[in-house]
């Protein structure tokens, strides 16, 4: 009884499993007529199904093409190295390196991308679109690479170029302060701007003095009739004053 019980229960089980691999294997076949369309976003999930049912090694390749044609990139990367890990044959795996080389191409890793070409065609040397692939990315390395420099240059010229305005800068402050301390300096000197050794000349000494009091003949003549002049005008009125005085006395 208990033989027989067993035996069902691995019928059961056997027809379950059955069951389930056939619809992971519709499901697949649905989602490879979906990408025949470009529906991808419908294959995606329904690749996802099948796996959740019944995993086969190819279910992370597919998934990675369906993903890397929604430019979902960093999504496709890690199911095509999932998928490397997974595949069995030398075929499948140069095709998931190539996808790989692809995927980070897109992404503008091109290093990564030439590593992963190299390792398909060590797998498949006469891949003719891979090798073509191969050389498009370091064409693309190189000019990233001639970019990547020019940027560099171009940054550190910019540096000079603002180390040059700040020492400029610098420089014309420096004159202004000078400029600055000149001018008040000057404001502390005389207004007519003489210098001390013009102020030593313009100073009268007693010297200078002398040679004034030194005066002509002609000159101390004219002054001596003038002073003549002006001492007879004061006798005069010294001699009028008392005549009116009497006067007035008398009337008074």
């Amino acid at each position: 009884m208990k033989l027989i019980s067993f035996i069902l229960f691995i019928s059961t089980s056997l027809m379950t499993v059955s069951l389930t691999a056939q619809e992971a294997h519709k499901l697949r076949r649905e989602a490879d007529k979906d990408v025949s369309l470009g529906e991808y976003k419908s294959a995606e999930e329904k690749y996802r199904k099948a796996q959740e049912k019944d995993a086969k090694p190819k279910d992370s390749y597919n998934l990675g093409n369906t993903v890397y044609q929604q430019k979902e990139f960093d999504a496709a990367e890690k199911h095509y190295i999932s998928s490397i890990e997974k595949l069995q044959t030398q075929q499948e795996k140069s095709m998931a390196y190539h996808n790989l080389g692809n995927t980070y191409f897109q992404k503008g890793e091109y290093d990564k991308s030439i590593n992963s070409y190299k390792q398909a065609l060590r797998i498949n040397s006469e891949d003719e679109q891979t090798r073509r692939n191969l050389a498009i990315a370091q064409m693309q390395q190189q000019q990233q690479q001639q970019q990547q420099q020019q940027q560099q240059e171009q940054q550190e010229q910019e540096q000079e170029q603002e180390q040059d305005s700040e020492q400029q800068e610098q420089d014309q402050q420096q004159q202004q302060q000078e400029q600055q301390e000149q001018d008040s300096e000057q404001q502390g000197e005389p207004e007519d701007g003489k210098t001390e050794e013009e102020l030593d000349e313009a100073e009268v000494t007693p010297k200078d003095l002398e040679e004034k009091e030194n005066l002509s003949k002609e000159e101390a003549l004219q002054l001596l009739q003038i002073a003549e002049e002006e001492d007879n005008r004061v006798q005069k009125k010294l001699q009028q004053t008392p005549k009116n005085k009497k006067k007035n006395a008398k009337d008074w």
